[in-house]
């Protein structure tokens, strides 16, 4: 039987959206691990993170150094030359990725707050940083719905980074599809954040608390909540915000052998920290925080005619470490 021209293209694009979402679900992943590489593919020349397996195919995680875009590809389209971190960061010194690491870094002494917390100083506007740590509570919809409805007019989609950890996911799927479908009908564009598997908390002083925590395995904070990530059809960023803000310098050291770049905030809003222009805003999306949704609401309606007059923006928060490091 001979199709007809409409009925291969219709049949051609079911194929292609069935292979596209198939390409960005990993149900089955296998030896996943760090695995740094110079992946070059005609003109293009990205950093290989991490290395996995699923339906029988190799696949890597790759981040552009200049844009710090991330995203998943078969490695057989690309020609690799593996490399040891320290490689990476003498090779790629003068990219923005490599920049925004070692500024991350210039911070790692602080027992809180490390790493970047302000990303575009001179611009009018925030980034918006929303986190979902492990809760039995429903996720806070009304602080997306309001972002979108305050800039569909002037940012479209609206840019906005989301600290997920892997226990969140695990009770809100619900809650995560509908954020998915968000990013899907072009209403918020979402950077993935990792915010570690467990996000255990204690009772204990800071210093021994979240990651400080004895007996804590950062491989499985780490690499097994980007592979639940990629299970749920999320690309992992290169961004990574401790639990709690907590960290010493050594773990922010073994953080950023992973390749990825602590962000914290210097608006941490239901603490009644302020924010200034450029300034990185934390708020708690999981139900937790009823304050800091409040005070981001009120902020928005502060807001609103400088939002109109594109006087107050939101920015992504890989395009504005670009654009700092350029």
């Amino acid at each position: 039987m001979k199709l007809s021209k409409p009925a291969l293209l219709s049949l051609f694009c079911i194929c292609f959206f069935c292979t596209e979402i198939f390409a960005q679900n990993f149900e089955d992943i296998k030896r996943y691990k760090v695995n740094f590489a110079l992946a070059t593919h005609d003109n293009e020349r990205l950093i290989a993170l991490r290395s996995f397996s699923a339906n029988n195919q190799k696949y890597l995680l790759l981040v552009n150094p200049e844009t710090l875009d991330t995203k998943v590809d078969l490695a057989s389209n690309y020609s690799t030359r593996g490399l040891q971190y320290s490689n990476v960061l003498a090779i790629f010194k003068n990219t923005v990725y490599i920049k925004s690491i070692e500024a991350a870094a210039a911070r790692d002494l602080q027992l809180q707050n490390a790493g970047i917390d302000h990303a575009i100083p001179k611009e009018k506007g925030i980034t918006l940083t929303i986190d979902l740590c492990p809760s039995h509570k429903a996720l806070d919809r009304i602080i997306f719905q309001s972002v979108f409805d305050e800039f569909k007019k002037t940012e479209q989609p609206a840019p906005l980074a989301i600290s997920v950890s892997g226990k969140w996911m695990l009770k809100h799927q619900d809650d995560l599809n509908w954020l998915k479908s968000l990013v899907k009908n072009k209403e918020l564009d979402i950077t993935w954040v990792n915010h570690t598997y467990n996000h255990e908390v204690n009772k204990l002083p800071l210093a021994e608390n979240f990651l400080l925590a004895p007996g804590t395995n950062l491989d499985v904070e780490v690499l097994e909540n980007e592979k639940l990530m990629l299970k749920n059809g999320l690309t992992p960023s290169v961004f990574f915000r401790f639990p709690g803000l907590v960290s010493d310098q050594k773990i922010v050291e073994r953080i950023e052998t992973y390749g990825l770049i602590p962000v914290g905030s210097d608006a941490w809003l239901a603490k009644g920290q302020q924010p200034n222009a450029g300034s990185i805003v934390l708020i708690h999306g999981n139900g937790n925080e009823e304050i800091g949704v409040k005070d981001f609401i009120q902020l928005l309606k502060t807001k609103q005619a400088d939002v109109k007059n594109k006087q107050w923006l939101l920015f992504d928060l890989r395009q504005g470490l670009e654009k700092e490091f350029e």
